[in-house]
Order: C-alpha cells, then structure tokens, then sequence
C-alpha cells in the first residue's frame, strides 16, 4: 500500500474547540506541514474539541471539492490550504479562508502525461507546507511548485523526472530555515532533494534506489513514502529518513550521510520518529513490515552499535505514530491502536478501534495533544484515546463519510479533521 495523508471524500472538517530547533520557523498557531509544527504529529494545543458530528451545532462550514484526496489540509492564520486533484490532469493548490471555507484562489498546473498511481491514491496526494510567506507543493511528476499568499507563482522545478510507482507518490515537502526537503520519488529518479525556498535552486542532492527492480515481468517494488525528519541531536543537527532496508540520517546543509542502520522492508510508507528525551530513533516498514529503533548521533554503519531492537514482521501500517513518554503509538491497517516500549520494542497494548461507520480500516497518521491521541478511520470514524499504559477510549465521532487517511489538523482552538472539507 501506499502512504496516503488525508480526505477520501469530497469534503474536511474544521471543529471548533475550546520550539523546535532555529532552522524551523513556524508559530504553534499554526499547523504548516502535514504532521504539524513539529513535524511529529504534536501539537502544544490543547482544550481541543472530543465530541462532535457532521452535523453538530459546532460545524460551521462544509465545502465540496473537486475530487477525492489524500493529503492533509495545511494551516497559517486565517488561510487553509490543501492539494487537490481535478479534471483535465490538474494538480492544485487551494486557498480557503478558515473562518467561512470559502475558496479564496487556486493555483496547479495541467499534467496529461501517464503517471503510475493506485486506486486508493488520486494524484496530489502530497501535502502542501508553509512558513507564513509561501507555499510550497509537490505535485509528482508534475514538479515542485512555490506561491505566494496570493497565488503568485515564485518558482518551479520541472526537471526533477518522473515518479513511477505500483501505489503512487505522497511524500510531502518539509520547510526548515531557507530551506526546502523533500523525498522526490519513488521512480527511477529517487532522491533526498534540498532547495533553496526563496528559489528553488538545488543545494544538494541524495540518490536511492526506488520504483521497481529486477527483470521485466518480476519485478520487485521498493520505495519510501517518508518525509524527512529535522533534529538537534546533541551538537548537530540530523535529517532522518527512512528508505527500504534501512534507517538513516544526513547532514542537512551539506547532505553528507550521517549514519545508517539497517533492518526495513522494501515498502516504507510511514516517517520516522524520534525522542530527545531518549535519543532514539524509531522506523516501521508498511506491507510485511520490519520496525527498528536506533540511538541517533552514531556515525557510518551503526546497525551493531547503535540498534536497540529489530522486529522482523509486524502488522502492515500505513500511517505515521507518535512518541510519548517512552512509549510509541501507531495505527495498523486494520484499524488496531497499538501502543509499545520505545527502548525494548515490547508491545505494551493492542486494541481494536471500532465505530459504527461501514468501515474499521485505518491508514491516518494519529495526532497527538496532551496525551489524547487522534485517529480517523476510512469509515468516518475519529477516536480519541489516551496515550497511556492502559488503553482508554474517550470518544468516538462520527463524520458520515468516507475518510482514506487524514492526519487530524489541530490549530489555534480549532480541529481540522475530516470528511471533505467542513468546519466547525
């Protein structure tokens, strides 16, 4: 499976509710990445909304869109943006305006070239990311694009090649400082990609393997749907990734390798985690995955030195976790909330989420303010649990659509999560 971000209807919902590092420039406000301000699916909001319904007194807007999607809505003051897919091989960008969801503008480009995708995965699938000035997007093979808060064009990257791969593309850019991260693939051009924001200018440039392997008519799929993750770790900072076979980390200004660590299937569709608390390093493969955890910090080859635990099969996932108190949270494809030790890997709860929506598979990336954790289900179904030694349901809300893979967007008293597009 692939790694799918958000909505899989025609809507997504706003629900009213009561520091990273200097590279970073982002305002706890605001929500300017797929996984939030910290790249990690946490919010310091909280007095977030646990109760509400598709049509609850609390919803205050719901728009349609153009098509189904995948990618998770971005936030920065009063301007939602999102990527959809359209008619005509369009590949947008859309403004809303957060109080009334009207669309203020929108922006893509036309692309009718053949694009390998899957069913479950409608182009624009990659979640757009903002530092306040511009909005960055990937829209596959169509390129990487940059606007202003007007819909103003600043730059393009046409030339980067095209992403070939059994289940699509996702993986979202990441703005940090002057900079631009972005995962380009997977296809036979794969690469760690780092560009200037205000240009769009390569300052580096990692090649992987990715898309498809061996002879014609036997092929082996591989790639990694991760967007990389940025951390200071001890006096430097690192750009985590995950990539079939193994977990790693780059320098981010010279995009020098930093250390890798092996023990990943061929199929990465979710990101790494990591804790400065432990200064460990957490990576889970999707279809017949792998999992690992590694001390971060090391240098070359640390698989002997620097690996904590190995499991060589665990539940498919296509959602990202969070960390929490030296425990890691994740979802698995069949909608079961999964709670581990962080330093042993040992598995300290496992539950089935269930709701009445026609549905219980799960492929959301969960959100985590306090310790409530959030998930949304493909049948519209969003939990909210405790992140705790014992699993603890607080609520189940239902949103009455279908929902391929949202990671719930939580910002400034409001909940972002949804449907298609609705507000509370």
């Amino acid at each position: 499976m692939k790694t799918p971000r958000f909505l899989g209807s025609l809507a997504a919902s706003l629900v009213l509710a009561g520091s990273l590092h200097p590279l970073a420039q982002v305002q706890g406000a605001n929500w300017p990445s797929w996984r939030g301000p910290s790249g990690d699916g946490v919010t310091e909001e909280t007095g977030l909304p646990t109760t509400w319904s598709a049509t609850s007194a609390n919803v205050k807007w719901k728009v349609p869109l153009p098509d189904r999607g995948n990618s998770t809505p971005v936030v920065w003051g009063d301007k939602v943006f999102l990527t959809q897919a359209a008619a005509g091989g369009r590949r947008e960008l859309l403004c809303l305006d957060r109080k009334t969801g009207k669309v203020l503008w929108q922006q893509g480009v036309s692309y009718t070239e053949p694009e390998t995708t899957h069913a479950t995965n409608p182009y624009c699938s990659a979640s757009p990311a903002t530092d306040g000035e511009r909005v960055v997007v990937s829209f596959g093979s169509a390129g990487l694009y940059a606007y202003d808060f007007a819909g103003k064009e600043l730059w393009h990257r046409t030339d980067l090649g095209k992403q070939h791969h059994i289940w699509g593309n996702a993986a979202s850019p990441v703005l940090a400082g002057d900079r631009v991260f972005l995962n380009f693939g997977p296809g036979e051009n794969t690469a760690l990609l780092c560009v200037d924001k205000k240009t769009g200018k390569t300052l580096w440039e990692h090649k992987e393997p990715g898309g498809a392997s061996g002879e014609e008519g036997n092929k082996t799929w591989l790639g990694s749907w991760s967007d990389p993750l940025l951390r200071k770790v001890g006096s430097r900072y690192e750009l985590i990734m995950t990539y079939p076979g193994r977990a790693c980390a780059f320098d981010p200004i010279t995009g020098k390798e930093l250390w890798t660590c092996a023990g990943l299937n061929p199929l990465v569709y979710n990101s790494p985690l990591y804790s400065e608390a432990d200064g460990i390093v957490v990576g889970m493969g999707g279809f017949g995955g792998m999992a690992l955890a590694v001390k971060a910090g090391g240098s070359g080859d640390v698989t002997a030195t620097h690996r904590l635990w190995h499991l060589p099969k665990v539940s498919q996932r296509i959602g990202s976790g969070v960390l929490y108190e030296g425990r890691h949270y994740i979802l698995s494809d069949g909608g079961i909330a999964e709670c581990r030790d962080l330093k042993t890997g040992e598995m300290v709860w496992s539950e089935r989420l269930k709701g009445p929506g026609p549905s219980g598979q799960n492929w959301s990336s969960l959100v985590r303010s306090g310790d409530l954790l959030y998930a949304v289900n493909q049948g519209g179904d969003c939990f909210i649990f405790k992140a705790a030694l014992k699993f603890e349901l607080v609520s189940t809300n239902s949103l009455g659509e279908r929902v391929i893979a949202p990671s719930p967007c939580q910002t400034g008293s409001c909940l972002f999560a949804g449907t298609g597009t609705f507000g509370v």
